[in-house]
């Protein structure tokens, strides 16, 4: 069938508009009441990060945001279809990521966030994008403390909200004092001050406080756990998930990935790992 002009414009008009449509989801449908559908109209992401991980998440003194993290965010949110300059980034802790994500407070998490089986049921998660372990943080030199195991009796310092202080109570010793601060700058603060005897978290963060304190302060080197690291989001988001495990895979695949962790995280010494295989949905 041979279709005239004024028809053949608006058949050619409509293609254009679908096309254009779906190519700002990552090949991923933008579900009516999806946090892509949300994008599609805004343009826009809240992204709650740590700020106190150097290396990973920090705040500068200019105000800018820098680390490995806010590059992997600042990389899925452009394939989401935001600019940087539209991302709102937000402080998240330890203690209240979930309630961020499932308030509503902000849209994604790029935080060091773990994904475990207990936050599955709160949250849900895509990557992941880093894979590390737990360790702990001394003082340098440090001969007695070698490890989790030698820890009974002695102060141990993490954050509130996080398993990993607890981890060595329960799998190592039992004995050990656990002492929590809001935040890992301060449990480094105490660690210098002698008023713990060690922090422990995972190794990638460690590293890079041991960095701002080579003299003084030193990672025992013997991770005793796996984490990996994952993008927080809403539950029954599928679509998005899809498109944020679809953004960290060509991160990878281009060599971006690689480049932001040997800027940010090369430089504390910290052996950098193999990209992790996407997994999550």
């Amino acid at each position: 069938m041979r279709l005239d002009r004024p028809t053949l414009v608006l058949a050619v008009v409509s293609l254009a508009s679908t096309v254009l449509a779906t190519g700002c989801t990552s090949g991923s449908e933008a579900e009516p009441g999806s946090l892509l559908a949300e994008i599609n109209d805004s343009e826009r992401l809240t992204i709650g990060i740590r700020l106190d991980q150097p290396g990973l998440s920090e705040r500068t003194v200019d105000g800018r945001f820098t680390g490995f993290d806010v590059e992997v965010a600042s990389y899925v949110a452009g394939e989401l279809g935001v600019d940087p300059a539209d991302i709102t980034w937000r402080e998240t802790t330890s203690a209240t990521r979930e309630e961020d994500l499932t308030s509503g407070r902000v849209d994604l998490v790029v935080a060091a966030y773990s994904i475990t089986e207990s936050r599955k049921k709160q949250v849900a998660f895509a990557g992941p994008y880093f894979e590390t372990g737990q360790d702990l943080l001394v003082r340098h030199p440090s001969a007695e403390i070698t490890g989790p195991d030698t820890l009974n009796g002695r102060k141990l310092c993490s954050v509130a909200g996080s398993t990993s202080a607890q981890q060595v109570r329960d799998r190592f010793a039992q004995s050990v004092e656990l002492v929590e601060y809001p935040r890992y700058r301060d449990c480094v603060t105490a660690l210098l001050a002698g008023q713990v005897d060690a922090v422990t978290t995972d190794a990638v963060i460690l590293a890079g406080y041991a960095a701002e304190h080579p003299e003084l302060l030193e990672v025992v080197g013997k991770q005793f756990s796996t984490e990996r690291y994952g993008v927080g989001l809403r539950k029954g988001d599928a679509a998005t998930r899809s498109a944020i495990n679809e953004a960290i895979e060509k991160m990878i695949d281009t060599g971006t990935w690689l480049d932001a962790l040997e800027h940010n995280i090369g430089p504390s010494g910290y052996r950098l790992p193999d990209p992790p295989e996407v997994t999550e949905g």
